[in-house]
């Protein structure tokens, strides 16, 4: 009897506990092949092309191909193994010929461009947007190269995707390797009691006795922020700074060279400068020169500020302390220990009001009253992993989306926090197809004692990742690659960062923050200190990401690679405008930074700031209305939410706030004017 593959049978939700890693390479293989075929069917067509015989044809194929995608690179995010590791190496060559395949299809492509040159007066605006995209993919993807130049394209995108794959790996490996065995509890002095019962934990699975610290969020950030002894703070810096930077297997420094050489060589091959041209050609921010100009002037604000807040921190050290030689090490302490003086607000005092199950509630609660969604837990669903939860999502009585949701640390899952999708929302001739989508994040785990505390700032992620969701289970268009977050990159965050505004508003806060064991509301005094600890060391923060879109485009605004020899050499030329304190020789970013060279942030890592632009604008409007206004979260639902990419992000910017956003927004609400 042959086995039933379950990746291949009509699935609606991901049918995880079927699902055996040895089902993925047939699966693949076989939708690869019937994805082939759909397209063969459209190239042989002998009727006139049309945009429904040919750019909605296209649309809608490969769609069983796109589902096992979704479920296999989401296990490898958050639940992988070295089976699943090796299987992505095998896996992502096949995918990147099948794209090459399609992109480079000759007999397709003048199908498409014959659709595109016709007069398009009876499309729709949607239809327009679909094929616009479709065209450009195939322009942008070598489409009008000779032959001679698709192969070496195809080359490209197959290093390309192997060696992405392979950085990522590294750096979980890095992570995952680094231990940090205590056996004195006096060593951990002033870290918070739950990160020392979870390090304890850890050790005792391990079969040791003591601690063992590792680089995961939850342990790394309060370790950084609260502990006591410096050393064990100058260890744990080193290890994270270090990730994939040591002399050992995991080393990505010729990641990063190589990725960006191909990334140029592609951009070029394709008739751009660099692959920053390339990129933000479909950006709202369209060239490098607005970029570089947009964080220099966003620089000239935050950088005196951030020089007087460095220095006021090193003389708090040596007050306190009798600290002369400050490091990098030592600022988060220093940041935390001044701010607890500063505004009598400790991070420990504040976590026993933000229970993750409580914030979760408060988080559906203000949903609800925004946008008139439910949330109903359903465990009928299946799940890749216990601790998945899962909720359906309702508008009224209407089912709109599934959302699961994945919130602790394990060895298996990537650090930091995303929102993915397993299948996206689309409504093609009455059929209406909602989304499923995840957030997943690494908040410290619950232990025998105490439930899953989480920090503030793991409450604004926790948001982030929401504002994200909200994008995708609120999608209404027509076709699935227009829908939810499927926008210009520089305004993917806006939802994203939007939702983050609630955090600090009393009436929001009121409907979550509450006392795990009393459940006493967070007192009002606590909440008017975080407001005005919001802005603390603000310059430093922001400086801080400018940085970061610094380096991305040193990374990728060059012409070219020839004088690029050394990884750490160059990173610190990108840094030399930013850098406040000494530079540590055996740190370095890049080899570890997977937004740029893992993620889809290469040349947008602008977008953050960018975003934030358009997030502190759009939120005046609520501040002006009220933040649980219905007229202004419609208005946002109706104009951002739901039009997904169906129309330029400024256009629908402008629907909504009836204006272009004023950048003067951030800089206030940041308090650096």
């Amino acid at each position: 009897m042959v086995e039933v593959n379950p990746l291949l049978e009509k699935f609606d939700h991901p049918p995880f506990s079927k699902i055996e890693t040895e089902h993925f390479k047939p699966a693949f293989e076989k939708s690869l092949k019937e994805a082939r075929e759909e397209i063969d069917l459209i190239v042989a067509n002998s009727e006139s092309p049309s945009f429904k015989n040919t750019i909605e044809a296209l649309e809608f194929s490969g769609n069983q191909l796109s589902r096992i995608a979704s479920i296999f690179f989401n296990l490898n995010s958050a639940e992988t193994n070295s089976e699943i590791q090796k299987l992505a190496q095998e896996i992502s060559p096949l995918l990147s010929e099948f794209n090459n395949d399609l992109l480079l299809n000759k007999g397709l492509f003048e199908k498409i461009k014959k659709v595109y040159d016709q007069s398009n007066h009876d499309l729709t605006g949607e239809q327009v947007m679909l094929l616009e995209k479709i065209y450009k993919n195939f322009t942008r993807n070598g489409a009008n190269l000779d032959t001679e130049k698709q192969t070496r394209l195809r080359e490209i995108d197959k290093l390309l995707s192997l060696t992405s794959l392979k950085f990522g790996e590294n750096v979980l490996a890095e992570t995952n390797n680094f231990q940090l065995h205590i056996s004195n509890e006096n060593e951990l002095e002033g870290i918070p009691e739950a990160v020392k019962e979870s390090a304890k934990e850890i050790a005792k699975d391990k079969g040791k006795e003591g601690y063992i610290l590792t680089l995961d969020f939850p342990t790394y950030i309060p370790v950084m922020k609260f502990s006591k002894n410096r050393n064990l703070r100058k260890q744990m810096f080193l290890g994270f700074g270090s990730k994939a930077f040591k002399d050992n297997e995991f080393n990505n420094e010729q990641n990063v060279l190589e990725i960006v050489k191909l990334r140029l060589e592609r951009a070029q091959l394709l008739g751009f400068e660099s692959h920053a041209n390339f990129v933000l050609e479909e950006r709202m921010a369209k060239s490098i020169d607005n970029v570089e100009t947009f964080l220099d002037d966003i620089l000239d604000k935050s950088l005196p500020v951030a020089k007087k807040e460095i220095e006021e921190l090193k003389a708090f050290a040596l007050e306190s302390d009798n600290l002369n030689d400050f490091q990098k090490w030592d600022k988060a302490y220093y940041t935390e220990k001044l701010k607890q003086k500063t505004f009598d607000l400790d991070e420990e005092t504040l976590k026993p009001y933000f229970e993750l199950n409580q914030v979760i509630k408060g988080m559906f609660d203000i949903t609800s009253k925004l946008f008139n969604l439910s949330f109903k837990k359903d465990d009928t669903l299946e799940v890749y992993h216990k601790d998945v939860v899962t909720y359906k999502v309702y508008e009224e009585d209407k089912y709109l989306a599934t959302l699961y949701a994945d919130f602790h640390p394990r060895a298996g899952k990537r650090d930091g926090a995303w929102m993915t999708t397993y299948k996206d929302q689309s409504n093609y001739e009455k059929i209406e197809e909602r989304p499923q989508l995840s957030i997943v994040c690494n908040f410290t785990k619950p232990t025998k004692d105490k439930p899953s505390l989480l920090t503030f700032n793991e409450v604004t992620t926790l948001f982030h990742e929401f504002g994200h969701a909200l994008h995708a289970m609120n999608a209404n268009t027509i076709y699935p690659s227009l829908s939810g977050a499927s926008v210009y990159w520089d305004f993917v965050e806006l939802p994203s960062q939007l939702m983050e505004n609630w955090c600090y508003e009393e009436k929001a806060l009121e409907l979550f923050a509450k006392h795990y064991e009393t459940n006493e509301i967070l007192p009002i005094e606590y909440i008017e200190k975080i407001k005005k600890s919001s802005n603390f060391m603000e310059g430093l923060q922001t400086t801080r990401q400018i940085s970061f879109g610094k380096l991305d485009m040193a990374w990728h605004a060059i012409h070219t690679t020839e004088a690029i020899t050394d990884v750490k050499s160059h990173e610190d030329k990108a840094f030399q405008s930013t850098e406040l304190l000494e530079e540590i020789d055996n740190n370095c970013m890049s080899t570890a930074f997977g937004h740029i060279f893992q993620g889809g942030y290469s040349s947008g890592y602008y977008s953050y700031k960018w975003a934030e632009v358009l997030d502190a604008d759009a939120f005046e409007l609520f501040k002006e209305k009220g933040i649980f206004d219905n007229s202004i979260s419609e208005k946002y639902k109706t104009n951002i939410l739901q039009k997904g990419g169906t129309i330029e992000p400024m256009k629908l910017y402008k629907k909504f706030r009836g204006k272009e956003p004023d950048p003067k927004a951030l800089l206030k609400r940041a308090g650096l004017i």
